[in-house]
């Protein structure tokens, strides 16, 4: 199995934008941050651009010490993933971003190198997985250390260090 080589449609990143400034998501008051992905060099735009390798770490939050990339955004896995595989389709990818790269994406410290891999998304893209979960942004989260898609649904939660789902509330 090949591993850390990551791409994202820019198309994606468009979508995500603008179904945070149309639509009223929960957890956020509406202003937008920094595009979701942005870390993982999400083009905006025309075609999707390589972007440079990212680095997944680990963090302090409010619901204990969980999965950031190198900006410190919160990375976030869902329960209705099947171990490796991604169950996120078209509209759900508009307000979960993939965490995807062109480059490797490596553990920084604290991170287990044995539990980040990859899974093949369509047409070639590949997203980061840790553990058993396929990683993903929210659109809600404007800036590092936020964690609005917390329990959202009761489907999403950040990932502990362990490869775990965090069920803390916030």
């Amino acid at each position: 199995m090949s591993r850390n080589r990551f791409t994202m449609p820019a198309a994606v990143s468009a979508a995500a934008f603008a179904l945070l400034t149309l639509s009223a998501c929960g957890g956020s008051d509406g202003a937008s941050g920094p595009e979701p992905g942005a870390a993982s060099g999400a083009a905006s735009g025309g075609a999707a651009k390589p972007a440079a390798g990212a680095v997944i770490k680990i963090a302090d939050s409010p619901v204990g010490r969980i999965l950031v990339d190198e900006s410190g955004r919160t990375l976030y896995g869902f329960t209705k993933d099947k171990p490796g595989g991604s169950r996120c389709d078209a509209d759900c990818i508009a307000v979960w971003p993939a965490l995807t790269s062109a480059k490797d994406v490596t553990a920084g410290v604290g991170v287990r190198p044995d539990l980040l891999e990859e899974a093949k998304l369509g047409e070639g893209a590949e997203q980061a997985v840790y553990g058993d979960w396929p990683l993903y942004y929210y659109v809600g989260d404007a800036t590092a250390g936020d964690v609005n898609g917390q329990g959202l649904d009761g489907e999403w939660f950040a990932v502990a260090a362990d490869g775990k789902l965090v069920k803390k509330a916030v």
